[in-house]
């Protein structure tokens, strides 16, 4: 695939270190020279500096014949425009841009085919926002992901001793819940795959990814770590975009979150965005003016019994230091949004429980959109190096390399699993956790598990349907 990057910066440079080790073809626009210059030197891509707003640039980035352009500019403006010029100038057939200005979600025809013809558009903060709702409504997990509508979900949790199913087999967890399908797809242990077989044993500290109908999860969580008590006392270190949606989310007067009961502080740094933040959220929510890394500030504001500190500024280094402190004083878990990689992977699993990377929950956002085949959803998992698929099986057993197959027929790369299959529409759809003779029909959603992104352009060739279905 021919794929156009506009902007270098941490988006982007995930974007290309995702899909540059899957045979793609990639050129990268940015205005920064230093940052092109870093990016060709780290992958093989072909690097341009200039405008993404030229169409000069973008003749040169080979737009004439370019499968997909994905905008992810600092600017909102540059990356409209560009889409425009895109469609309007190069045909370019898909066109995905991520835009920040919030007002644009309430006039969808100002970026659809009328106006600035964007095929797909990413709100990076609500993505990290319905990130952060998922890991307060199951506050044991370390990711949930949900496929086929919420009807099956992804969950990561980290084994702790003392777990009904930790230092045992993972063929006991049958004998533990008989009444309820699910499948272990992965374990990683001190960042390393392992092979997941019935004698596999489930240690302390592992990261274990499983799969279930939605409705089981909690009962299937209970099985590797005790069950914490319901998330309600929240403090958000950092009152911009993403530290005011989260509130707005979680602010009694709000959809679906109505009546929970939240006692919700934000503390944020600068006095007017206070005056904002207190402007747009109910008296319930307590906005204060401060230092998140004031320790004294986080005593006299009771961190030591809020059950999770978020740190959500835009700055890492206060973020780490802020959510390593409300530890110390006793807060039950802490979030970080940390976007610099390295130290994402240094914090993570240690004082701060989770570290949350912008970057990939935006890559998360696009992945679906390219992806070869019929792919509903696409998630990037552990910071990028896994990821998992939501594929509709089509064609039928001539054409198709899985349909009218059981699963342990299915030449699968190792390390990628078929976990569970959605089969049916509406209503009706089942989830079925995928076994050895399972066999797969016509329009199933199949969740697939890959271990290593490396793997990705095989699992796509598997699902492509050859051409005597057509």
């Amino acid at each position: 695939m021919k794929i156009i990057i506009l902007g270098a910066g941490r988006v982007g440079s995930s974007v290309a270190e995702s899909l540059v080790s899957e045979a793609n073809d990639i050129t990268v626009i940015d205005t920064d020279p230093a940052r092109v210059a870093e990016l060709q030197e780290r992958y093989d891509l072909r690097g341009l500096v200039g405008s993404a707003t030229l169409p000069s640039m973008l003749k040169e980035a080979g737009a004439d014949d370019a499968d997909l352009l994905i905008a992810v500019t600092a600017s909102d403006e540059t990356n409209l425009v560009a889409c425009k010029i895109a469609a309007d100038v190069f045909n370019v057939p898909t066109r995905i841009a991520r835009v920040r200005n919030v007002e644009l979600q309430e006039h969808p025809e100002l970026t659809g085919e009328k106006g600035f013809r964007v095929n797909h558009i990413i709100w990076p903060e609500q993505s990290v926002t319905d990130y952060l709702l998922k890991l307060i409504e199951f506050p044991e997990a370390l990711q949930v992901l949900e496929f086929a509508d919420g009807k099956a979900s992804l969950i990561a949790v980290r084994a702790v001793a003392g777990g009904p199913l930790v230092s045992h087999p993972i063929a006991d967890l049958r004998k533990h819940i008989p009444n309820i399908d699910t499948r272990i797809v992965a374990i990683f242990r001190n960042d390393r795959a392992i092979q997941c077989e019935g004698q596999t044993m489930i240690e302390p500290g592992d990261e274990v990814f499983f799969l279930a109908a939605s409705e089981h999860i909690r009962t299937v969580m209970a099985e590797l770590r005790r069950i914490d008590k319901p998330v309600k006392r929240i403090m958000i270190a950092g009152g911009g975009n993403i530290g005011l949606r989260l509130a707005r989310a979680l602010d009694t007067r709000e959809g679906i979150h109505r009546g929970s009961g939240f006692n919700i502080k934000i503390i944020e740094f600068n006095k007017r965005r206070c005056e904002h933040l207190a402007s747009q959220l109910s008296s319930q929510v307590l906005v204060l003016n401060g230092d998140a890394t004031d320790e004294d500030l986080l005593a006299d504001e009771g961190v030591a019994e809020t059950d999770l500190f978020c740190a959500l500024t835009n700055d890492d280094e206060n973020n780490i230091m802020s959510a390593l402190l409300a530890k110390r004083l006793g807060a039950r878990r802490t979030i970080a949004l940390i976007n610099r990689k390295s130290y994402g992977d240094l914090m993570q699993g240690g004082q701060i429980d989770i570290a949350i990377s912008p970057s990939h929950a935006t890559l998360s956002a696009l992945l679906k959109h390219v992806r070869r085949g019929d792919v509903v959803a696409a998630h990037s998992l552990r910071r990028g190096a896994a990821e998992a698929l939501e594929i509709i099986a089509h064609g039928d057993a001539k054409s198709s390399r899985v349909i009218g197959r059981r699963i342990e027929d299915i030449d699968l790369p190792k390390g990628a699993t078929i976990g569970a299959i959605v089969r049916g529409t509406g209503p009706d759809a089942r989830v079925l956790i995928a076994h050895h003779d399972t066999v797969i029909e016509p329009e199933d959603h199949l969740i697939v598990f890959v271990a290593r992104k490396k793997m990705i352009p095989r699992v796509e060739k598997l699902f492509q349907v050859g051409v005597g279905f057509f």
